[in-house]
């Protein structure tokens, strides 16, 4: 693949018109809990360790734990 490929050059110019700067009263509106990619970090790890103490088996995310199924 040469240099002058233009999905290369495609690819390059998206990624560098993609950065902006972020003027200071923009950057409230991006600091929303609603812009996070996960709301809610806390009860979301809470929920991967209750699930992951009540498989009891390598499942689907791979945890492995020992729970009865009780809550």
């Amino acid at each position: 693949m040469t240099p002058n490929h233009p999905a290369l050059i495609f690819v390059l110019v998206s990624i560098l018109t993609a950065c902006a700067p972020v003027q200071p009263w923009q950057r409230g509106n991006l600091a929303k809990p609603q812009m996070a990619s996960d709301p809610y970090p806390l009860q979301s790890a809470l929920r991967a360790h209750n699930y992951g103490s009540r498989e009891a088996a390598a499942g689907s995310n791979a945890a492995q734990g020992g729970g009865c199924g009780c809550y």
